[in-house]
């Protein structure tokens, strides 16, 4: 049949299971606009306050279900809004497609009014990204984009459209959806596996690759088969249980203490899933100090590129962990454990004040009283790391955070498309207000949706984590970090139609959380802390555990 770009375009996510997509029209999308009119009963448009809050939505989307997210924007300013949301997808290897309009192609290159090279611009951050300069090439295009998107190591694609091609007509057929094809080399498996066998000291080090995979049940079933403690890294929250007999915590530079001194001292580290981030690795060559370091990764560009690994596989991880517990033996470890226990007596831990709100007091409120199946969602900076530390439910694809690319702002956005996929799921967006300044405008994209996303507000009226890098490092000279805004949060969040409280105490936040709970809309609450607030652990970078912050 004979269809025009646009409508093309639409039938292609269909094809792809795409129920759902984030932009902001504009000029050079016009025709596709025209044709998800024609589509709306089948495909929801969301949009947003901003392109970057419509690009973290997207990235939202697919953390909380797996699927692949869609953003579309039109071209110039609206497709440079989309970079950052894509640089921080392709960080944490989400799956994204970002659609971008453009200028006729008889336009291109004349400096024509919102004309920018987008694919050049997003090159080194995206997994690859297309220019469609003849329509008859659009349907296949757009299927080779969500399959390189969804396979292998995920990551956003973009595909570039000019606006006469999103016009011309051509013969459309459909196909069924891209297959994603998983493979492995587990060549390797029965070798690691006697290492971990023979083990006294061993220790799982696991990052996002695992949920990404699927794999959390088997990593799972390895570390309590051979009953080895497991530690992880931001992106792996939750594949473990909080209260999980195994689970050490989070690992790295604001990891527990027992996290680190386990990694130091293990005779031998399986890594799944993970790349030695500078965040973990903060001391690249006395990481894991003697032991035997094995690694799985989906990215043979990951073995050996942080953290020199004397084994590795490479592959699904899944399909790598499947092949090593063919061959692992149960065992107990019982010394070893031991010793684990013994570190955790002197681990650090926060001091709570029934009169004025700490960030731990904080995270223990959310986890008593919102459900099991929470997903929380954060910002970046301190109140981030305070929520890794703190929340103690949180389930796998539950903790949607800005791993890699530290993106302040990246938090409501991500809300938004984790709420639009899980309308049935309480999300909970935990930021600070530094975060908060730079995505607040998408409250109005909640409201506009009656999406009742639960936004709890970390104020110290300073950039915390700046500040207390500033306090151990700088001597106290507090350059640009204490912002001392005179936001009126409440009042703004009325401005916005949504509804806002302001907490100074924990049994104002408790009650201010057990009404919010009870709202059809997005919901605010302003919760001061002290600026003195820091997130310890603290391992300074270059570093190794025993140059640990305490206090």
């Amino acid at each position: 049949m004979q269809l025009n770009g646009s409508q093309i375009l639409v039938n292609v996510l269909l094809e792809q299971g795409v129920d759902t997509i984030f932009g902001y029209p504009g000029g050079s999308v016009l025709n596709i606009y025209d044709a998800l009119y024609a589509y709306k009963d089948k495909i929801r448009h969301i949009t947003t306050a901003h392109e970057q809050g419509a690009a973290h939505a997207a990235d939202g989307y697919a953390r909380i279900t797996g699927k692949t997210g869609v953003v579309l924007a039109t071209s110039g300013p609206g497709a440079t809004n989309l970079v950052t949301g894509i640089a921080t997808a392709y960080m944490d290897s989400v799956p994204m497609v970002a659609i971008t309009g453009n200028v006729g192609t008889s336009l291109i290159g004349r400096d024509s009014f919102q004309e920018v090279y987008i694919a050049g611009i997003t090159m080194p951050i995206t997994k690859h990204n297309f220019v469609v300069r003849d329509v008859r090439q659009l349907a296949d295009t757009l299927r080779q984009a969500f399959e390189i998107a969804g396979s292998g190591r995920k990551g956003p694609v973009l595909v570039d459209i000019p606006k006469d091609i999103t016009a011309a007509k051509c013969e459309y057929e459909p196909k069924p959806p891209v297959e994603q094809h998983k493979s492995a080399d587990v060549s390797g498996a029965a070798e690691i596996a006697e290492i971990l066998n023979n083990a006294e000291r061993p220790v799982i080090y696991f990052g996002g690759g695992v949920p990404a995979a699927g794999a959390g049940a088997l990593l799972r079933e390895l570390a309590e088969r051979a009953q080895i403690p497991a530690t992880h890294t931001l992106m792996g929250a939750g594949v473990l249980g909080y209260d999980h007999p195994l689970n050490l915590g989070l690992i790295g530079m604001h990891g527990n203490r027992t996290a680190n001194l386990a990694v130091h001292n293990a005779d031998v580290i399986l890594a799944a899933g993970t790349r030695f981030s500078d965040r973990v690795a903060l001391n690249p060559n006395k990481f894991g100090g003697g032991a035997v370091i094995i690694q799985l990764d989906i990215d043979k560009s990951e073995i050996n590129k942080n953290v020199t690994v004397q084994h590795s596989m490479t592959g699904d991880t899944a399909l790598l962990l499947e092949s090593l517990l063919q061959f692992i033996e149960p065992a107990q470890h019982t010394d070893w454990l031991a010793q684990i226990a013994r570190w955790k007596k002197d681990d650090y831990t926060p001091v709570d004040s029934p009169d004025h709100l700490t960030p731990h007091g904080i995270m223990q409120t959310l986890c008593d009283t919102c459900e099991p199946d929470t997903a929380y969602v954060t910002d970046v900076g301190q109140h981030q790391m305070w929520a890794a530390q703190y929340l103690r439910h949180v389930g796998e694809r539950s903790f949607l955070t800005s791993g890699g690319l530290g993106t302040m702002g990246y938090g409501y956005g991500a809300a938004i498309g984790a709420k639009c996929a899980c309308p049935d799921r309480r999300v909970i967006h935990i930021t600070g207000d530094g975060s908060f300044h730079m995505n607040m405008n998408e409250v109005c994209t909640a409201v506009s949706y009656q999406l009742p996303i639960i936004t709890v507000l970390l104020n110290n009226q300073v950039l915390g984590m700046v500040r207390q890098w500033q306090t151990a490092f700088y001597g106290r000279r507090y350059s640009c970090s204490e912002l001392d805004r005179k936001t009126d949060y409440v009042k703004v969040a009325e401005g916005f139609g949504a509804k806002g409280y302001h907490c100074e105490t924990p049994a104002q936040f408790e009650a201010a959380l057990k009404e919010a709970m009870t709202q059809d809309g997005p919901v605010w609450i302003e919760c001061v802390i002290d600026r003195e607030e820091r997130v310890l652990p603290m391992i300074p970078a270059g570093g190794t555990v025993q140059d640990t912050i305490i206090d």
